[in-house]
């Protein structure tokens, strides 16, 4: 499925541009049966509906006419949100110093989640501040990293 991925995160990069908004995620998954194409866009300003809309109607004029994925599948368009994934190294950069839910694979400090503020990111682990302690966390036991604004 990544295959799908590196196909067509060039094309739809440069549509998403295009409309003034960033590519923040694209992402092709099997859920309760059905492939889905989910591309995530991003705006200093904010993303709305008809925005999703717009950018929604140009993906599908071009997956339409390339037809590069073979199955059949879903087109979401969406706003990463409020609590968005942080995916790659450009997302930790970003929100260095953001307040961040870490869910975990194995306990870290005797704990399965972690909150605090992200205070680091090498690749290979993560920096948390948390209760004022600084916490580093293998990203080999990183399930998922959300920004947590209400914190």
């Amino acid at each position: 499925m990544s295959n799908v991925v590196e196909k067509l995160n060039d094309k739809i990069g440069k549509i998403v541009e295009k409309q003034g908004f960033d590519l923040y995620h694209l992402e092709y998954v099997r859920e309760g049966g059905q492939n889905i194409l989910r591309v995530y866009i991003d705006k200093d300003t904010g993303v709305a509906l008809n925005d999703c809309v717009s950018v929604s109607r140009l993906v599908s004029e071009m997956l339409d006419v390339e037809d590069p994925i073979a199955e059949e599948y879903t087109l979401e368009v969406s706003s990463p949100g409020v609590f968005r994934t942080l995916f790659t190294k450009e997302h930790f950069e970003r929100y260095m110093n953001t307040e961040v839910a870490v869910k975990l694979s194995a306990l870290v400090e005797g704990k399965k989640k972690l909150e605090g503020v992200l205070k680091g990111f090498d690749g290979e682990n993560l920096t948390l501040e948390v209760e004022n302690n600084k916490v580093e966390v293998p990203m080999s036991k990183v399930s998922v990293v959300t920004l947590n604004p209400t914190l």
